[in-house]
This record gives C-alpha cells, sequence and structure tokens, in this order.
C-alpha cells in the first residue's frame, strides 16, 4: 500500500512537472501547425481605424512553410503579418527562441498557460512574443507580439472546423495606430484627417478582424507560385 502511494506520488509529481514546462506545452502547439506543409483561405478584413474609413475587403491568403506568405486582394488589404505567417514561421523554429512560464489565466472557460517567448536572435523583426495557449487542444487563444516595426499588437484567436491544424476562422488584432505600419494610402488619409489631440487609449487603438473560410489544407503549393507577380 504504502509502495502504490509513493508510485502515485511519483507520477503526480511527473505530470504537474510537465504541465508546468513551457517548453512542453509550446513544443505541442509547435507540433499541430508543423502539420499544415502549406495552406490557402479566402478571408474577409475589416479594420476599424479611428478617423478613418477603410471598405471592408475580400481577399486569398497563401501560406507555405517556413516563411512563404502571399496576399491576392482587389482592395487595400491590411493583414499584420506579424501575427499570421511571421508568427508561424517564428514558432516552427524551435532553436530560435527560449521561453518561460508566466502562469495561467482564464480565457471565457479555458484555462490557458501564459507563455513568455524571447528571440534568441537580433535579426528577426519580432521582440517579444506573449501567448495564451489551452494546454487542451494545444491552439493559441491569445497572443501580445511586440515587434520593431508595428510596436505591439494584441491578437484574439477563435476557431472551428481548423482546430486540428491550429488554424484560426477569426483573428482580431488591436493595434497601437501611432505605431502600426499602415499602407501608404491608408497612412496618408490618416495624416490629412484633421482631429483634435487626445490622450486616451482607446482613440490610439484599432481594429483588424480577419474571418477566414474555405481553407485549403496541404495541396502542395509550389515554392514557384509565391515568386510569380500578382
Amino acid at each position: 500500500m504504502k509502495l502504490r502511494s509513493i508510485f502515485f506520488f511519483i507520477t503526480l509529481s511527473a505530470f504537474v512537472l510537465n504541465a508546468q514546462d513551457p517548453n512542453l506545452v509550446l513544443k505541442e502547439v509547435r507540433l499541430k501547425l508543423e502539420k499544415v506543409a502549406d495552406y490557402s483561405a479566402q478571408v474577409h478584413i475589416h479594420a476599424n481605424i479611428p478617423m478613418i474609413k477603410i471598405d471592408d475587403v475580400n481577399a486569398k491568403v497563401y501560406y507555405k512553410q517556413p516563411n512563404l506568405f502571399k496576399v491576392e486582394s482587389k482592395g487595400i488589404a491590411i493583414l499584420p503579418k506579424q501575427g499570421m505567417g511571421d508568427l508561424t514561421s517564428f514558432l516552427t523554429n524551435e532553436k530560435g527562441y527560449t521561453c518561460a512560464l508566466n502562469g495561467t489565466k482564464m480565457i471565457g472557460s479555458v484555462k490557458t498557460q501564459v507563455i513568455s517567448v524571447l528571440p534568441l536572435t537580433e535579426s528577426t523583426d519580432l521582440i517579444l512574443v506573449k501567448l495564451w495557449i489551452d494546454p487542451i487542444k494545444d491552439v493559441i487563444m491569445k497572443a501580445q507580439v511586440t515587434s520593431k516595426t508595428n510596436g505591439t499588437l494584441d491578437i484574439d484567436y477563435f476557431y472551428t472546423d481548423q482546430v486540428k491544424y491550429g488554424l484560426p476562422s477569426k483573428l482580431v488584432f488591436t493595434i497601437d495606430v501611432k505605431k502600426f505600419k499602415l499602407p501608404k494610402s491608408v497612412a496618408a488619409d490618416l495624416h490629412q484627417t484633421k482631429k483634435k489631440p487626445t490622450n486616451t487609449k482607446e482613440a490610439q487603438d484599432g481594429k483588424i478582424t480577419l474571418e477566414f473560410s474555405n481553407y485549403q489544407v496541404n495541396k502542395g503549393l509550389s515554392t514557384q507560385f509565391f515568386k510569380q507577380k500578382q
């Protein structure tokens, strides 16, 4: 009886330690992302930027491991790459970062593991990534991405039928308009718009919502396809 109790304690301790190891939590997310050699998807983009009117845009996005990303659109597609292709490429390179556990946090009914990820090279645009991970489904529920070019982005993830690949059905980006690198035509409209000075955080933030549909996963997109001009 005593031996059985000791075995149970050791097993339980190992389980707890593994659950708290950020490398193991992140590894499961990475393994799921690595199932996707390539994908394409339709995406509806709605941008809500303070003091700028931007029409909704329908686009098509393409991705191929490790870091090829392409957008086809007839309108102005505002797509923060740091939260899409760049982040995926970064996370699948396990030797390119170190990570630390920052506790747990509830997102809705999901108890997430909060992990900070720090790049090991200065050549990347990313400075720091903070992830809220569902350790049961092995997917990212929320991310905070700080980069050299776009400041800090907050990203909320939502999943439906492609959760087995870790591909979201919707992403909601919260951006700092003063730091985010907008397309030139949109940025020009922003600078030309007369506005009253404000110190409120809400007035500085904008939201970009991406809704994905018609995913085509692992169809064998060629590298040459990403080099073709639109």
